[in-house]
């Protein structure tokens, strides 16, 4: 991703009063990561990625042992624009989360509404083994 680092004008300035900019890139990590809530509750962990202009398709959900990894690419639909202040991360992102407990992969559900990514990680049922009285 690249960054914004300074638009200063230079000795070239337009006689007209254009000004002409000296800009100058900054090239920052390759991923972002997007802010995240993790939450839980006593049937399931809830993860909340604060994330805008996105569509379902554009994320990756998957989760290995104890960790869910949330991927994707955000566009910048400005791309080629002179910036003059650069905030808004675009590219690719990428959220590691340890789980907080024991989740029932196979009824995860996620959603994408108003900017915001849900997932809802149901949480194992506890069991209790009875135990025998032998004679």
């Amino acid at each position: 991703m690249l960054s914004l680092l300074s638009a200063v004008p230079t000795e070239s300035d337009d006689p007209q009063g254009v000004w002409v900019l000296d800009i100058h890139w900054e090239h920052r990590r390759s991923t972002w990561r997007p802010p995240t809530d993790v939450f839980e509750n006593e049937t399931s962990v809830v993860v909340r990625v604060e994330i805008a202009g996105m569509t379902p398709d554009d994320f990756q959900l998957k989760i290995e042992g104890q960790t869910l990894l949330i991927s994707g690419h955000r566009d910048d639909p400005d791309f080629g624009t002179a910036y003059h202040r650069l905030e808004i991360p675009f590219g690719h992102f990428q959220v590691v989360l340890p789980l907080p407990a024991s989740i029932d992969a196979d009824h995860i559900k996620a959603e994408y509404r108003d900017g915001f990514l849900r997932i809802y990680l149901p949480k194992h049922a506890r069991r209790t083994v009875p135990i025998q009285r032998l004679p």
